[in-house]
């Protein structure tokens, strides 16, 4: 009999529908003539789930007591006896009654396959064995009901229930998932944002990662030996160029079309000195790569294909994007280019896309170069048309029956002379002036075939020759040396003005320059080096690159003074003279960027100084007015009871002892925030830090409430938390007293906690008229204060002590929306590490 076929609705959390779908699949099967049955599906009393179950068949469940208690579970025996095509069974990885034929669900579904039943079940992604641990750090949950990952691998079919973090919620508190009276809790526990984002991606993953197993065993049963690149990596060549933008873009267009896509952008720099790319441009495109969620890289090399390709064959990359070469027609006489030349070399598992741009044959520009040199590959063509030119066009003269003349012969040679002066400078433009002189002479100029010359006439002809060869091919050697000249100061001038913008307008850290400097001069590593002193040791403000370090400037390759007591160290290669202009404007601007961030620290310590000014100034204005108040009412109480002129009922005594008695009360505790404040703001808080019970603090807080405006829900299982317990009782004194202040009548605050891992949380829930998202940092600034407190008065400083104090403990303190109105103070502590939480523990029937 054959194995019966298995799928499974896998879900993020519980609510997101696995059960309606399957039931929905069921219902479709069954419209198809499918034999399909009901073997156990739990509906958890939510009405759009019961209805799903009209018109299904359902296998009566089988009975079981235990421990006094009444349960039901899956009637294997009743299923195989019935012997349907189709059997769904619901939570998957649910442990039976003690009593039941097996331990756990999913052995009560293997026996269902083995019998040749197909069986659709569902699991959520928490359940899975090997994400236990990863689930109870999110969640602070540990799941005991959980199903071995090789039983859901095993399923020949897995598909994902997808639902966002927002849409979950809104289902919760519309009461589609649990009873009106969970809701609150759950939202503020298990189902918080955070929490099922997690969950989320890690069901996303997970399923992704079946994909891949599926498609690996499909090439393996289909005998697929060649690469299928189901994961794409693109690597975006730059050079620094304007269509460095478009490429990155269209990069990025492309890797968004696949799953998991990545993007690195590549820029090679030849290891001769100065970059030729505009460093203004090329920071715009890291920028650009950065924010596309891609990455730059920065990589030296002569041969800019061949560098390329390791680069893109190193990281695995299956995608190369160039852009067309900006090239002019003339200018592909020198080589085909890097497209061409990175298409071919490419081979078959690596695809070149050539993308169009606006700056196509508009020109390269001239290359950056130091001094003369025009580059090896010039240099030889110079050296190829001043040599073999001449050669050429001798056996091309003398092989064709013209008889140009002496002067066009020697105009035709010129050309060459000049093409050579171009092309290699200067030196070949010699070689070809000398070269063709004794051409010349040996084969136009009378007697032929002989190194003579009869006539006076052809000796001037070519002395002038030879003389303005020369005379050319210098000009155009100087041309070309002040035309290089002008372009490595016009990069010099881009890189200076570009530095020097952005370090006054202050966009540049120290790291990023000293990264600049390396990407500029093409070295490993650059560090700043700074001491105190002639003889104090030097120390490293700040460093980058992957090279050795450098403990002292005379450790580096370059070294470039910056004043008496600082400078700029490199490694990498030494570097000639004329970068060493540039070199020292870096170094006067690093220093000008370490002064910078040295000012804004002072100017951080200044601003706290005047905030402090600004809280004294506070506290005069408090003292002036919130301050007097009580004392005003306390001393009217006496003076009236001092008072001989009248006397004075028991009740009005009464009244007026009590309200000197409430004066005192509100004076002292305005004092003690004000104390409180001072001292944190003074950095004088020193908490001593011990193992205590909530239940020995959080009651003792609600003392100066009134009866009844606060319910505490305390649980006595909750591990023990590691906390000042004056501290935290004055904490909680202050959220609960400000809760209950806001909170309307009637609608007493709830104080609750409960355990989440290694942490614990204690939640003051109010329902009054809450604060926006805007206001929520705002109102645990010291002497603020949001709205109108309905009931008594202060000074604003309750929330603001509160949090000083809950993070001097190492805790957090912030506020959210309560569900339906209002607001909650969320009070995070660290649990006790000498004594073990106790793990809440949610059954299947929750957790489903």
């Amino acid at each position: 009999m054959a194995r019966g076929k298995l799928r499974i609705y896998l879900g993020a959390a519980p609510g997101v529908g696995k059960t309606y779908a399957m039931l929905s699949e069921a219902h479709r099967r069954i419209e198809r003539g499918t034999d399909c049955v009901v073997a156990f599906v739990e509906h958890h009393d939510r009405p759009r789930t019961e209805v799903m179950l009209h018109g299904l068949e359902q296998v009566p469940r089988r009975d079981l007591e235990y421990r006094g208690t009444a349960f039901t579970e899956m009637d294997v025996d009743a299923v195989l006896e019935r012997a349907p095509a189709v059997a769904l069974v619901d939570e998957l990885a649910h442990t039976n009654v003690p009593g039941s034929r097996n331990a756990k669900r999913w052995q009560d579904v293997e026996e269902l396959l083995t019998a040749g039943i197909d069986v659709v079940s569902t699991v959520n992604i928490q359940h899975l064995e090997s994400l236990g641990d990863v689930v109870e750090s999110i969640t602070g949950v540990r799941q005991k009901e959980t199903v071995p990952d090789e039983v859901v691998r095993r399923a020949d079919q897995i598909e994902l229930v997808d639902m966002s973090p927002q849409a979950l919620r809104r289902r919760m508190a519309h009461g589609n998932i649990y009873k009106s009276d969970r809701i609150d809790a759950s939202l503020s526990n298990y189902f918080r944002p955070g929490n099922l984002t997690a969950l989320r991606e890690l069901a996303l993953l997970w399923v992704a990662d079946r994909v891949d197993e599926y498609l690996q065993q499909y090439r393996g049963e289909h005998n697929i030996r060649s690469t299928w690149q189901a994961r794409e990596r693109i690597v975006v060549g730059l050079t620094g160029g304007p269509e460095g933008r478009t490429l990155i873009r269209r990069a990025s267009r492309m890797a968004a079309k696949g799953s998991g896509s990545e993007i690195l952008a590549v820029y090679i720099a030849r290891s001769d000195g100065l970059t030729g790319a505009s460093p203004k441009e090329l920071a715009v495109q890291r920028t650009l790569v950065e924010d596309l969620g891609g990455t730059f890289h920065h990589v030296i090399g002569d041969d800019i294909p061949a560098a390329l390709l390791d680069f893109a064959r190193g990281v695995n990359a299956t995608q190369i994007v160039l852009g067309s070469s900006r090239r002019k027609t003339w200018q592909y006489v020198f080589g085909p280019g890097v497209g061409a030349t990175v298409a071919r070399d490419s081979g078959p598992d690596l695809d070149v896309h050539i993308v169009t741009h606006g700056e196509v044959a508009k020109g390269r520009g001239l290359p950056v170069a130091r001094g003369a040199r025009l580059g090896r590959s010039r240099v030889i063509w110079g050296w190829l048309v001043g040599v073999a030119g001449p050669t050429l066009l001798t056996l091309l003269l003398t092989h064709v029956d013209a008889d140009l003349g002496l002067a066009n012969d020697m105009l035709l040679f010129l050309t060459l002379t000049v093409a050579a002066a171009l092309v290699g400078g200067l030196f070949p433009a010699l070689a070809s002036a000398a070269v063709g002189s004794l051409l010349l002479n040996y084969y136009f100029t009378p007697p032929l075939h002989l190194w003579t010359v009869s006539n006076n006439k052809n000796i001037v002809a070519i002395a002038v020759f030879v003389g303005v060869a020369v005379s050319v091919a210098s000009v155009v050697d100087l041309a070309a040396r002040r035309t290089h000249q002008a372009a490595r100061l016009r990069a010099e001038a881009e890189i200076l003005s570009f530095l020097a913008g952005s370090v006054l307008r202050g966009e540049t850290s120290l790291e990023a320059l000293l990264e600049r400097v390396r990407e500029t001069f093409a070295m490993e590593s650059v560090a700043l080096l700074e001491r105190a002193g002639d003889t104090d040791p030097w120390t490293c403000a700040g460093s980058v690159g992957d090279g050795r370090p450098m403990e002292r400037p005379e450790d580096a390759d370059v070294d470039m003074p910056v004043g008496d007591h600082m400078a700029l160290a490199l490694s990498g290669r030494v570097l000639p003279a004329a970068d060493r202009r540039v070199l020292a404007a870096f170094a006067a601007q690093a220093a000008v960027v370490l002064d910078r961030q040295r000012l804004q620290s002072e100017a951080h310590q200044a601003r706290t100084l005047a905030e402090g000014n600004r809280i004294r100034t506070a506290l005069l204005a408090a003292v002036s007015h919130d301050l007097r108040t009580p004392l005003a009412g306390i001393k009217a109480a006496v003076s009236s009871l001092r008072s001989d002129d009248v006397e004075w009922s028991e009740e009005d005594e009464a009244e007026l002892l009590e309200g000197i008695e409430e004066g005192a009360d509100r004076l002292e505790h305005l004092v003690g925030n004000l104390l409180d404040m001072s001292r944190l703001q003074t950095g004088t808080v020193t908490p001593l830090i011990r193992e205590i019970d909530l239940d020995e603090v959080v009651p003792m807080a609600l003392g100066g409430v009134p009866d009844g405006s606060a319910e505490l829900d305390i649980p006595e299982t909750l591990p023990m938390v590691a906390v000042d317990k004056g501290l935290l009782e004055r904490a909680v004194a202050n959220i609960v007293e400000n809760a209950v202040k806001y909170a309307p009548e009637g609608a007493p605050v709830k104080v609750s906690a409960s355990a989440l891992g290694e942490r614990v949380e204690i939640r003051v829930v109010d329902r009054g008229p809450g604060v926006p998202d805007s206001a929520k940092d705002r109102i645990f600034a010291p002497f603020q204060r949001y709205g109108d407190a309905p009931r008594g008065a202060g000074v604003g400083l309750g929330l603001a002590v509160a949090r000083g104090f809950v993070e001097a403990m190492g805790g957090t303190l912030a506020a959210e929306d309560t569900p339906g109105g209002g607001l909650t103070m969320v009070l995070t502590l660290r649990a006790a590490a000498g004594r073990p939480p106790v793990r809440p523990e949610l059954s299947s029937r929750v957790t489903s």
